[in-house]
């Protein structure tokens, strides 16, 4: 299956998103806030990522941007995960660069669709 990073500083979240995509098959490697999960993504080459947006100090949307300007980076799918369901902050999520969106409580089902549709147009 994929590697996937999962950027999110909500440990219940993290615990649990980690543990679902793992029994999926996936290798989850996570990071709890921005600069980490800029740094994971550098280091460990994820195949997809879901990016909190709603970090400490440094939030998804800039740490998506930072990854967008990096060349080992800038074509990893990301999802932008968010609390927030507003028009603005899928908009602002996509004009930074991520492929798509999805709100908290997380649905796995819907997500997974979405991860696998990502996963499925890699090169």
């Amino acid at each position: 299956m994929a590697r996937i990073l999962l950027v999110e500083d909500n440990e219940m979240n993290r615990d649990m998103l980690s543990r679902r995509l793992a029994r999926r098959g996936h290798d989850v490697t996570m990071a709890f806030d921005g600069p980490a999960g800029i740094a994971a993504a550098t280091t460990d080459r994820p195949d997809l990522i879901l990016m909190d947006i709603s970090l400490p100090g440094m939030d998804g949307w800039e740490a998506t941007t930072v990854l967008r300007a990096q060349a080992e980076s800038a074509s990893v799918p990301i999802i932008a995960l968010t609390a927030h369901a507003m028009e603005t902050d899928r908009q602002r999520s996509l004009e930074v660069g991520c492929n798509d969106f999805d709100t908290k409580p997380v649905d796995f089902a819907r997500l997974l669709i979405k991860i696998d549709a990502l996963l499925a147009t890699e090169p």
